[in-house]
């Protein structure tokens, strides 16, 4: 054996040897700088010229040296199939060694004194194409470089590195009598600036070198504060958790009354002081409440709630304004608020006449006898009339028809004239809903006020909702030309009691004949110059859609009953009826 290895021969090396291949030679480059046997620092010693001029020069082949001629064994881990034969100038391009010619056609590196390097592990199989040279020059770290190039610092295995030469390296070391303990990761950082902190310094036994003066150095005026510190630090913790206990008592305290406990509520009838409170339409009791606590009437919702659901008459509550008084008890509430006479609110109904609707207002809301009625005849078209309304003269008075039936709540800023007008508006918004400008035409009718006179027509002579489309159709029927009976005249007497402001439901002939007034439609042909009453939706919808019976003649026998016919002679029977029955009546 030589110093390098075994003598060269067919023997392939063997693995135990300590000096076999390379041992940076495993099918990948050796890294740089790394240590390549065990894990602890070693040795180092700088690498020789003549070592990097032999390692330079190493061919691809154990077989290829001191000019023996390249054997044909195969490796032990080559497929004994896979020769491979290899060009001197691949071999010289791919290593960057000199070969020489041996004569027989094989090739030799020209050192013989160069260490034959490890075959790679894991030749390639027959069935791969690759070529041998260009699979060692992939993997070869040394293929392509100049033989006596300089290596770079630190390049090869087992080269000392500078441990001291960038700011990210540790310290330089110090004499012994210098040296200072490694500081402890654990430690708190308050123990450096502690003025009673002690320089010690570590020997190999971890002897005690000395102190720092008392009151000097870095952590100077600190010790005094620091049970301070602690004892503020304490006061705090504790004032925190004793307001976390304290909140967090009282919030579970409130919660637990909440979800488990009765609900709050006053007692008695309430206060002195009154407050009005309006109920939306649509709200429930719940809604209710909330509204009551918040205009100071109960004193929870859910005590509310609790005592209109115990009340039988609870679900009966209407919207609308309702006059309270604070602090009351929510059963007290709610007997107020099912009292239908206890809202207020002013309700008007169907058929009334303009001049009972201006002492409804003056009553409800305590003015003098005539304040409403002079505010309507003073500017009847600021209040908001349409356009199309009061085309007519000889109309007795111009807001009729147009103080819509609905109910209407009233609270201490109510006036007469804002009353007026939110009826005048609501009557307005009805007949644009229902169409009465494009539909009166189509009836016959010249204007929009002759559909709404109709319609308060239909509201005074019917009493029932049956009665309402066959009025309708005596009146269309008695206003057409053709109508040879009546000659047009539709000889209502409720047009007569209107004109008198009474309500009798016998009209004299006599009486008929001797007033002369466009309102007496025994008298003049046609509608009377405005309507006669304030008519709500079933006379409206009544008015657009007649029944179309062919009805021309009614008699209401008993004030409650209308009987309908299409003959005179049928009328004629009916009227003799009425009259015996009313002398019967009177004792006659």
């Amino acid at each position: 054996m030589t110093e390098y290895g075994r003598s060269p021969g067919s023997e392939p090396w063997h693995p135990g040897d300590p000096l076999y291949g390379d041992p940076g030679w495993n099918g990948h480059e050796a890294q740089q700088g790394q240590m390549p046997y065990g894990s602890g620092p070693q040795q180092q010693y700088p690498q020789e010229p003549q070592y990097q001029q032999q390692f330079a020069q190493q061919g691809p082949y154990p077989d290829q040296m001191q000019g023996y001629p390249p054997q044909q064994q195969a490796h032990p881990q080559m497929h004994p199939h896979a020769q491979q034969q290899v060009h001197p100038q691949q071999q010289q391009q791919a290593y960057g060694g000199q070969v020489w010619d041996t004569g027989q056609g094989q090739y030799a590196v020209a050192d013989p004194q160069a260490p034959a390097p490890q075959a790679p592990q894991g030749y390639p199989d027959q069935d791969q194409n690759l070529q041998a040279p260009d699979a060692y020059a992939a993997a070869d770290p040394y293929a392509g470089a100049e033989p006596y190039a300089q290596q770079p610092v630190g390049g090869y295995p087992g080269e000392t590195p500078d441990l001291y030469g960038t700011e990210e390296s540790y310290p330089p070391p110090e004499p012994p009598g210098r040296r200072r303990p490694a500081p402890d990761p654990e430690a708190e950082p308050e123990a450096e600036e502690d003025e009673e902190d002690e320089e010690t310094a570590s020997t190999a036994g971890g002897g005690r070198r000395g102190s720092r003066p008392k009151g000097k150095g870095k952590g100077k005026g600190k010790g005094k504060d620091k049970p301070k510190r602690s004892r503020a630090s304490c006061l705090v913790a504790a004032v925190v958790i004793v307001g976390v206990l304290g909140g967090g008592g009282y919030y579970g305290y409130d919660y637990l009354k909440t979800r488990f406990g009765p609900a709050e509520d006053y007692t008695g009838e309430g206060t002195s002081e009154s407050v009005e409170v309006q109920i939306p339409n649509g709200a429930g009791l719940s809604q209710m409440g909330l509204i009551l606590k918040e205009h100071g009437v109960v004193a929870s919702a859910d005590a509310f709630v609790a005592a209109a659901t115990a009340n039988k008459k609870g679900s009966s509550i209407q919207p609308g304004v309702y006059t309270l008084k604070k602090k009351m008890s929510a059963a007290s509430a709610v007997a107020v608020m099912i009292d239908p006479s206890k809202l207020n609110v002013l309700v008007l109904p169907e058929g009334k006449r303009a001049v009972e609707v201006y002492e409804m207002i003056d009553k409800k809301l305590q003015k003098p006898a005539g304040t409403t009625a002079e505010i309507a005849k003073r500017d009847p078209k600021g209040l908001g009339l349409p356009a199309w309304a009061a085309d007519n003269p000889k109309i007795k008075d111009p807001l009729e028809g147009f103080l819509f039936p609905a109910r209407y709540d009233v609270t201490k800023e109510t006036t007469p004239e804002s009353l007026l007008k939110q009826m005048v508006r609501n009557a307005s918004d009805q007949y644009a809903n229902l169409g009465f400008e494009a539909k009166a035409k189509s009836l016959g009718l010249e204007t929009p006020l002759q559909l709404v006179t109709v319609a308060s027509l239909v509201q005074v002579e019917g009493n029932k909702h049956d009665d309402y489309r066959k009025m309708s159709e005596v009146i269309y029927n008695r206003l057409k030309k053709t109508n040879d009976v009546t000659n047009q005249k539709l000889e209502f007497d409720s047009t007569i009691n209107y004109l008198k402001g009474t309500s009798n439901i016998n009209v004299s002939r006599e009486e008929t004949r001797k007033l002369d007034n466009p309102y007496n439609t025994y008298l003049y042909k046609g509608l009377t110059p405005g309507p006669i009453s304030n008519p709500g939706s079933e006379a409206l919808n009544a008015a657009l859609d007649p029944d179309k019976g062919g009805w021309m003649f009614f008699v209401s026998v008993d004030g409650n009953t209308t009987t309908f016919t299409k003959t005179f002679a049928e009328h004629e029977k009916l009227v003799a009826e009425f009259n015996a029955r009313q002398k019967q009546k009177n004792g006659g």
